[in-house]
Parts: C-alpha cells; structure tokens; sequence
C-alpha cells in the first residue's frame, strides 16, 4: 500500500477551524438586532466544525496507522509524534489560561483542584458529570481526540482491515445506544468521549475505502450526491429538534452529522486534481489556514477576549474583523516561533516506509 498525500485535506481542516471561529464570535457577542438574531441562529451549524475535526482526523490517524503497523517502533514512533504535535501548545495555553488571564482580566486565580482535569485530558468527563472543574471550554474536543488515540494504534495494531470494519460498526452503533441511555437520564452527550467516537470511527472508515480505491473521478459525483442526500434531513433536524425533543432524534443527529461530512471528505477525495473545489481549498490562504489549524482553535476565544476588552467598537463587523486577525496573529506567532521547534523533532521518528509513499494530491503533513 502506497500512501498518498492530500493537499486539498488542509483547506477542509482550515474551513472546520473558521467554521468553530465563527460560531463562537456569535456566541461572545450581544444580539441586539434582527440580523445578528438571524446570523447567529445560522452560526450554531458551525459548532459542527469539531464533528468535521473528529472525522478528518479519524481518516487521517488511521491510514497512518494502517500503513505503519508492520514496523518495528510503530507505537513509539506515534505516541512520540502525536505528542511534538500536541502537548507543547495545549500545556502552554493551560499556563496561560490559569496563570496569565487573572492578570489581563482582573478575575480570580482558579484552584489547582480545579484545573487537575485539564492537565490530564479529564476535562470531557469533569463537564459532563459536573465535577467541580474550569478551564478553557473548547479544550473538551482535545481530550477526546486524545482518549481515542489511546486504544485506537492498539485495536488498528491487533486486527485486520476486515474486523476493523466490524469494530467501526460496533463503535458507531455503541454511541448511538449509549447516547439514548444518557439522554433518558438527563446527562450532556455532546461533550463525553464515548457517545461522540462514532465520529472518528466513521473517519476510520475512509481510510479503509481508501485500501479498496474507492476515491476516483467515476465514484466523485456518488460522494456528493450522498452528501447532500445526508445532509437534508441533518440541517432539518440541527435546526428544529431541540433538547427538549425525542431522545432517538437528538442520538441520530450526530451519527448524521458525522456521515455527512464522511461524505463531503470523500467527495473530496474523489475529485480530479484540478477540479474548481481544489482550486479553493489548495489556494494560499487555505492551506495556511489549515497549517496553522491547531493554534487557531486553542487561541481563538483568547484573542475574541482580548479584543473585546482592548479593542471593542461599536461595528460587530469590525470586532469580528479585529477577532479574528488577532487569532491569525497569535496561531501564526505561535507556530512558527513556538510549536515549530517541537514539530522539528518528529524527523526523528519518522514513519518507516515513508519513501515508498507517493504525491498524488499533496498535502503539507498528515499528522
């Protein structure tokens, strides 16, 4: 198996980043006029960015992880990269958080009990249970990430293609049960690690469609139709259905979303290198938007606070402006003067293979 590159994979992750970016600028701001009432509404869908983050990155971690199970330092080699990858820019803005805000906003220090689950990507379950915890609120997509990655190398390292297949549909289907199980008891679905793996599984699945070569011109036009197909009913239901609503159609909607944007990821996938759709998401500002992905979703409520108390006007176009050109500021900062160096070390734990891989639609790193 050769494994390839995607380009066009960047923009998608940068049009999820800016989709989290624009919900939560609707949400830190005052509606107090009939537009804004209606772009906000509107701007809820793009917390369904994260579930676009779950799937990519579902497909993407796995082909890796497909591809490198025969080498000698399989786990080594991954834990180490996910880790250059991850930790230093989540540690860092935890110090910020906890150690930096009470200074620039005049709060209150929060206790050290408090910020224990964050340190230890516990914070998913703090804010589901209710367990006396504070940190940054958007860090709970993190930790999910981070708890599937944990057995995940293990379950791709112990089993074949054909019963990952069946274990995708038993983590789809065991979501979708335990979702209604919390629903019927009144607990949050939306932020708990096992009623939101459906997501990443069902990325998963790409990266075995991707072994059969089902990513081709002649099966692009399917993906979209099933795209669009899925994503009808998913708006109707995102859009009416409510907390308050049957507990079946609140579990559905994610297992929707989520197929939904398999679909879009394998449109893209299927599509020629020089289709229209590419031509956007390989253009300059995408694909160094989706370089700098990471840092724009840790750094993005920060820079809206910041903003808001040092720069506010007025004009909400103008403070969106400001909000997010310092986002783009900070990510930027941070990766090239900061997360780079750590970035520089994963040269020495290269996946082995990697000169058999080849560029079909390149991308500037998978993971």
């Amino acid at each position: 198996m050769k494994l390839t590159y995607y380009k066009n994979l960047d923009g998608v992750r940068a049009i999820a980043a800016l989709m989290v970016m624009v919900f939560h600028f609707f949400q830190s701001i005052e509606i107090n006029t009939p537009t804004l009432s209606r772009l906000s509404k509107i701007s809820i869908f793009g917390q369904t960015g994260v579930t676009l983050f779950f799937v990519l990155s579902g497909f993407l971690i796995t082909r890796i992880l497909i591809f490198t199970k025969s080498n000698t330092d399989y786990f080594k080699n991954f834990y180490l990269r996910r880790t250059l990858r991850i930790f230093p820019l989540y540690y860092l803005f935890l110090l910020i958080f906890y150690y930096a805000y009470p200074f620039i906003f005049k709060s209150e220090f929060i206790p050290i009990g408090q910020q224990i689950f964050y340190y230890t990507y516990l914070q998913n379950f703090a804010i589901t249970f209710n367990w006396a915890t504070d940190g940054p609120g958007h860090f709970w997509s993190l930790a999910v990430e981070e708890q599937f990655y944990l057995f995940w190398p293990l379950v791709v390292y112990l089993f074949s293609n054909k019963n990952l297949y069946r274990i995708i549909v038993g983590i789809i289907a065991g979501s979708f049960i335990l979702r209604i199980i919390m629903l019927m008891h009144n607990y949050e679905v939306f932020y708990f690690t096992f009623t939101r793996f459906d997501s990443l599984a069902i990325g998963a699945l790409l990266s075995l469609l991707e072994i059969r070569q089902i990513f081709n011109k002649r099966n692009a036009n399917k993906f979209l139709l099933l795209t669009v197909g899925i994503l009808a009913p998913t708006l109707v239901l995102w859009t009416f259905v409510t907390g308050e609503a049957n507990n079946i159609i609140q579990a559905i909607k994610y297992v929707l979303l989520s197929f939904t944007y398999f679909a879009l990821i394998g449109y893209v996938l299927s599509i020629n290198a020089g289709n229209f759709v590419n031509t956007i998401l390989e253009s300059k500002f995408f694909a160094y938007t989706g370089k700098i992905s990471y840092g724009l979703y840790v750094y993005h409520p920060f820079a809206y606070m910041l903003s808001k108390r040092f720069m506010y006007t007025e004009n909400w176009i103008l403070n969106m402006i400001i909000g997010f050109a310092l986002t783009y500021i900070l990510a930027a900062l941070s990766y090239h003067l900061y997360e780079s160096n750590f970035l520089k070390l994963k040269k020495y734990f290269e996946y082995s293979g990697k000169k058999e891989m080849i560029q079909k639609k390149t991308t500037t790193n998978i993971v």
